[in-house]
Order: C-alpha cells, then sequence, then structure tokens
C-alpha cells in the first residue's frame, strides 16, 4: 500500500498529521525551503519533532527544496548534515548543485527528487534515479498513463500529489512572482500572483483564468496503488492544521479501507478548503477551464478538530514472564524490527492473595498516555507462576521501562557516512566579453538582416526546424531548442525531428530539463543547458558538466554580482534581452478563456493595463512573457561577468526589430520604449 505523506508547516500541523494516519510528514526547517512563509520549526522544535513521529512509526522528509547561491550551500550542507544526524529520513532537493553536495557529502542519506526538478517523463526520472535519488515526485500535471508508464521504467520510488493547490505553471519554471514583485517560488517566496484578477485579450475583470481549483484525487487511490506508486502527497504546508487532520484523516481512512470516499468524506475535504469545488483533470488526461476555480480571500476557514484516533496508536506484542527466584522480564515486540525486554524484581512469595495472568494483564494494558496499544494473550504472552507476587507499582515500573526502551529502539539514529566532498575542478572557462547569441519563434525573424549580424549561436524551437526546408547560411552555429515540456508518447516524434534539423544542418541542441539528457545523450549532438534548467551555483554547472554540456544559461533570478562570483565551470550564458519567461502551462490559456485562437497575436492582461504576451508552446501549451522586454545594451556591467555567451531572446519582434535590437546592443544603445532592467540588479528573496 502507498506510503501517505502530509503536511507539517508547523508542530501543531504535524501532530495533527500524524495523529490523524499519516505515515510520514515533509517540514521545512532553517532558511532553505519552498515554503518559508509557513511557520516552519526551530532546530530544538525539529528534534522534537523527529522524535515523536519516529516513536510512532511516521517517516520526517526535510525540504530543501529551493534554488542556492553558491554563498548558501555550505550553510544547506550543514542543515542536511545535522537533520541526518537526528535521524531524518529523506531530504527534498531542487538544486542540482545541493543535490550532488549531497549525494557525495552524505552518500547513506536518502534524496528525493522535488517536484521543483520538473521531471514529467519516464527518461529524466530513470536519469534523476540513477544519479542517486530514492524518490521523484512527479509534476501534477501527468495522467494516469504517464504516471503508470513513468512506474514501469523508473527503478526508484514514484510520489504522486493526491490533494491540495495547483499551480497553473509547472513546478520549477514559474518566474512570474520574480520578476512581477521580486519574490521568487523557485526561493519558497511565491507572492501568489496567479491567484489575481487576468483578463485574455481584454482587460482584467473578474475572471481568473491563472488560478485553478484544488486538486482532488480521492477516487483514484486504488488506480495509484496497482500502478506501483510509492507514495501519495498532500499539498498544503500553508494551511492550518485542522485542515491537515481533516484531510490526512479522510485519505488514511479510504487507504486503510481500500475504497472510494462517501458523500460524508466528500462534504469533509471541501469543508477543510476548496477554491469552487475540485478537479482531477490533469490525471484524467483533460484540461481546461473546468479547471479554473477561485475563492474569496475573505472565505472563512472551517474549524475542524484534530482528536487523536485510538485506533491508530501503535500495536505492540507484550510477553511478561514471572518467575520464582529470577527477575521478571517485560519484552515489548512493534513487528517492525524494534524488540526490547526490560528486567524487573524478583518476584516475592505471595501471601493471601498470590499475582494471576489475568491480573498482571490488566496492569500491563494500561499503556495510556503513550502511543502505544499492549496486545497480550493471556494464555501465550503471559506466565506467572503460581504462589508469587509483584506489587502493582514494580509491574507498573516493568511497564514503564519496557516502553522507554522501545521508544529509544524506534527513534535510534542510523549509522550514516559523514564524507568530504570533493572540491571543484580547477576549471576556469570564463570570457573577458561574452559573445551574442540569438534565439528567435519564427523564421520570419530570421530574415530582416539579423543573420548579417553574425551571431555566435542561433536557437530555433525544434518544432519549427521540423517544418523548414533549408536554413541560411550562418555565421555562427544553428542550434535546436528541444520543447521544455513533452510527454514519454512525444520522443518518437522528436526524435524524428531532431534527424529533418540534422539534415538541415543543425549541431548544436538546447536542453532545458533533465529528461532531454536521456534522449539526445548518444546522438553526437553539442549539448547546451538552457534556462529552464535553473543554474543557480557553481556547483550545479559542475553537475551538468559531468552530464555533458558544453555550456549553460544561468538563472535569470540571480544578481550580477552573484553571477560574476560563480566559478565558471562551464562556458555561461546570460538572458541579456527579451521578454523573460514567466510560465509555461499544461493547458492553453487561449483555448480555456475564449477558445482557440493560437495562430493570432494572444496577450493576458493584468489590472493595471500591462500585457503579457502569450506564445504558443509544444503540444498545444501555453508560454506566458514578461510584458516588458529586458533591455541591457547601454549597461556596462553584464560585459564584465565572465560570460561567454549572451543572448538576445526574440518572441514578439518583427524581423525588422530583431536586427535593431541587435545592432543596438553593438553600439551599446539607450533604450526606446518600455523596457526592465529584469533581477540582475534588485534580486530576489
Amino acid at each position: 500500500m502507498p506510503e501517505l505523506l502530509a503536511p507539517a508547516g508547523s508542530p501543531e500541523a504535524l501532530r495533527a498529521a500524524v495523529e490523524n494516519g499519516a505515515d510520514a510528514v515533509y517540514l521545512g526547517w532553517g532558511a532553505f525551503n519552498a515554503r518559508r512563509g509557513a511557520q516552519n520549526f526551530s532546530e530544538e522544535e525539529f528534534a522534537q519533532a523527529l522524535a515523536f513521529c519516529h516513536v510512532r512509526g511516521v517517516r520526517v522528509f526535510l525540504t530543501l527544496n529551493i534554488l542556492l547561491s553558491d554563498r548558501e550551500l555550505p550553510a544547506a550542507l550543514e542543515t542536511a548534515r545535522t537533520a541526518s544526524r537526528l535521524g531524518v529520513d529523506a531530504v527534498l532537493v531542487q538544486d542540482w548543485g545541493l543535490f550532488d553536495l549531497l549525494r557525495h557529502a552524505l552518500p547513506d542519506l536518502p534524496l528525493h527528487a522535488s517536484t521543483q526538478m520538473s521531471i514529467f517523463t519516464s527518461g529524466g526520472a530513470r536519469e534523476i534515479a540513477a544519479d542517486g535519488c530514492e524518490r521523484v515526485v512527479l509534476a501534477r500535471e501527468c495522467s494516469k498513463e504517464e504516471t503508470a508508464a513513468i512506474c514501469s521504467a523508473c527503478p526508484g520510488e514514484v510520489e504522486v500529489f493526491v490533494h491540495g493547490a495547483l499551480c497553473m505553471c509547472y513546478s520549477g519554471q514559474c518566474a512570474m512572482s520574480a520578476v512581477l514583485g521580486g519574490r521568487s517560488g523557485n526561493r519558497g517566496r511565491c507572492a501568489q500572483p496567479c491567484r489575481l484578477p487576468y483578463g485574455v485579450n481584454e482587460a482584467a475583470r473578474n475572471k481568473r483564468p491563472l488560478s485553478l481549483k484544488d486538486s482532488c484525487m480521492a477516487d483514484r487511490l486504488g488506480e495509484m496503488a496497482d500502478m506501483g506508486v510509492s507514495c501519495l502527497k498532500i499539498e498544503g504546508r500553508m494551511r492550518r492544521p485542522g485542515y491537515v487532520a481533516a484531510v490526512t484523516d479522510v485519505y488514511a481512512r479510504l487507504l486503510d479501507e481500500r475504497r472510494g470516499p462517501t458523500p460524508q468524506e466528500r462534504e469533509t475535504l471541501e469543508r477543510a478548503f476548496s477554491r469552487s469545488g475540485f478537479t482531477d483533470a490533469y490525471w484524467r488526461g483533460t484540461k481546461g477551464r473546468e479547471m479554473l476555480g477561485f475563492r474569496p480571500e475573505n472565505a472563512p476557514a472551517a474549524e475542524l478538530p484534530a482528536p487523536l484516533k485510538e485506533d491508530r496508536r501503535i500495536p505492540v506484542r507484550f510477553i511478561c514472564l514471572v518467575r520464582a527466584g529470577v527477575p521478571c522480564s517485560l519484552t515489548l515486540d512493534d513487528g517492525f524490527g524494534s524488540c526490547v525486554t526490560a528486567a524487573g524484581p524478583v518476584p516475592e512469595p505471595a501471601g493471601s492473595k498470590p499475582l494471576t495472568k489475568e491480573d498482571l494483564t490488566s496492569r500491563l494494558e494500561k499503556t495510556g498516555g503513550t502511543p502505544y496499544r499492549a496486545v497480550i494473550s493471556a494464555e501465550k504472552d503471559v506466565l506467572v507462576e503460581p504462589g508469587l507476587y509483584l506489587s502493582a507499582a514494580a509491574v507498573n515500573t516493568l511497564r514503564r521501562d519496557a516502553l522507554e526502551k522501545l521508544s529509544a529502539a524506534r527513534t535510534a539514529v542510523p549509522l550514516r557516512r559523514e564524507c568530504v566532498p570533493s572540491p571543484l575542478p580547477d576549471l576556469d572557462c570564463s570570457e573577458t566579453e561574452p559573445r551574442l547569441t540569438v534565439s528567435v519563434v519564427s523564421a520570419a525573424q530570421l530574415a530582416g538582416g539579423l543573420l548579417g549580424f553574425r551571431p555566435a549561436r542561433v536557437y530555433l524551437p525544434l518544432e519549427l526546424l521540423a517544418d523548414m526546408s533549408f536554413l541560411p547560411e550562418p555565421a555562427g552555429e544553428y542550434c535546436a531548442v528541444l520543447p521544455r515540456v513533452w510527454r514519454d508518447r512525444d520522443e518518437e516524434l522528436l526524435l524524428r525531428w531532431l534527424d529533418k534539423a540534422r539534415k538541415l544542418g543543425v549541431t548544436g541542441l538546447l536542453l532545458g530539463n533533465l529528461g532531454h539528457f536521456p534522449l539526445v545523450r548518444d546522438g553526437g549532438w553539442r549539448l547546451y543547458g538552457d534556462y529552464g534548467l535553473n543554474v543557480f551555483n557553481s556547483r550545479s554547472l559542475a553537475y551538468l558538466r559531468e552530464k555533458g554540456l558544453e555550456s549553460a544559461c544561468l538563472s535569470f533570478e540571480l544578481r550580477f554580482s552573484q553571477i560574476r562570483d560563480m566559478r565558471k565551470l562551464l562556458p555561461a550564458e546570460a538572458l541579456v534581452y527579451g521578454r523573460l519567461p514567466l510560465m509555461i502551462t499544461e493547458n492553453c490559456l487561449i483555448q480555456s478563456s475564449a477558445g482557440c485562437r493560437c495562430e493570432k497575436a494572444n496577450a493576458l492582461h493584468d489590472r493595471t493595463g500591462a500585457a503579457f504576451p502569450l506564445l504558443p508552446a509544444f503540444g498545444h501549451r501555453t508560454e506566458v512573457q514578461n510584458s516588458r522586454p529586458l533591455y541591457l545594451a547601454d549597461r556596462p556591467d553584464w560585459r564584465r561577468l565572465g560570460l561567454a555567451y549572451a543572448r538576445l531572446r526574440f518572441t514578439t519582434e518583427s524581423p525588422e526589430e530583431c536586427a535593431q535590437v541587435f545592432r543596438r546592443y553593438q553600439e551599446q544603445a539607450a533604450p526606446a520604449g518600455e523596457f526592465t532592467r529584469g533581477l540582475y540588479q534588485r534580486g530576489v528573496e
């Protein structure tokens, strides 16, 4: 049966999860987790939480699932090291550098790939498992069939979200909160701008085309168990303890009793929290406006109790021996590998009232106030020789000593190696000044004189190349941009398109997801990393170098100073012009709002009147662009960071505008029109 994993955003929520049937909890401790707005735990509370959970047979997973700078990596490692010494059961990670650091420094500490790693294919799941991840948390957008295929193909465990909030953007690929307000979702500070009103191709009104209903998979648990899903995850570290208690209780009972929810249980889930109801559309392989939902800010939170469920106390077998001339003994066996024995006094000869099996059993069963429930067979498990006496106080002490020993055994910290991680390689791929590269979304953008400026690389979407019969004579290298989101079923088509691209003269590939590596690794291509990989530190560059990349585009959430100080273990690229990509969505936002017209220009409008262009993405998905282009031509900063490449990202520009922008960057000209400096100066929280 799958493990039920519940959120614990506070000590109170943790207790609610454990006492209502969670098999495991996930929580944040320290500054490096994706819900830094939750109450989270102090170091003392974290140690107490581990003891509380482990005594009760509940595992604890620590979330270190944000992007980390070079300066933060040592502290994150120390957080993980301390957690490991305290006995944490696993650590969830997003950042490639931290993942690489932990697998070498703490090789026995189980690592889980956070959903922030954006894994949604069998290849991606196999890749991270081969690199040392015990479990992969799949993207919420995966369907039943896609999840089943990944379960069959991945040698590691698979975890699936079954209840809670859904983001419109793929986790790990959203920059909307960061770019618009400086609060990064990749850094645990998302301000949820997706829940605000927007209009698609119209002024913002009371519509919320980016706000999805909460997920509810209560009817699907049997399907997940049958296909081999290892863990069912409830979202909600920002939610109240009553919510955690109610939702965990319902899902625990459904799993224990192998059934679907009753009408009363459905009502309980909805009372706990919902946004215009629930959805399981992604699991069914569908999408569309039926998934949209909203909850008013002033909606009252239901007060739901979180009582201890007596039937969820831990059953422990008690075996007690009371014999003449030897100390009495009590052995406790929890059935999961912990078996302890405590000894008491030598029983005395009885006076008028000798000890009986029934009396001894009755006294031993008094485990109230502990997480244990005594399971005693007076016939098999209790031996009392006739004519002996043992005081009630002696029996109580014997029981207490045995239970304390059992708790110590259940909370014992496993032995784990601690190693000194290898130093970063002695490499320096920095350059005195970067060469300009360009990316386009249409073949027409190449026809306005852009290639005459001799860009070092020209990036074109793979799906665009599939429709082209020839490429203009390049000054630099043509590279195909692989779709940032795809599925297993698309890979045969992508491989055919790659063959076509090779025949056109393409030699390089731009990879934006871990699942791209196994798809193209043996194809003889030159491999470069795109911004979708979220490269935030030097060790990430080292990890990706080992995987075969020849260069990597750095996260545009980094500050100039962070880029400057980063060890350039690969030739590094940065976006220096263009509309920054804010979201990539499984839903086609145009179709969900007003019927599909993807071949025309479309935009999302916010309450300030800003227009965010919507570009079609592979698989009838949508990519939301920032309302203003990044412009740095007149700034000298980016030329002095050691970058090897600087990319001009063209999306909505005409062919003539593409050429004009390139010229302006060569001339270091001042901006014209509306623009943004991005996050390079102000950074993100």
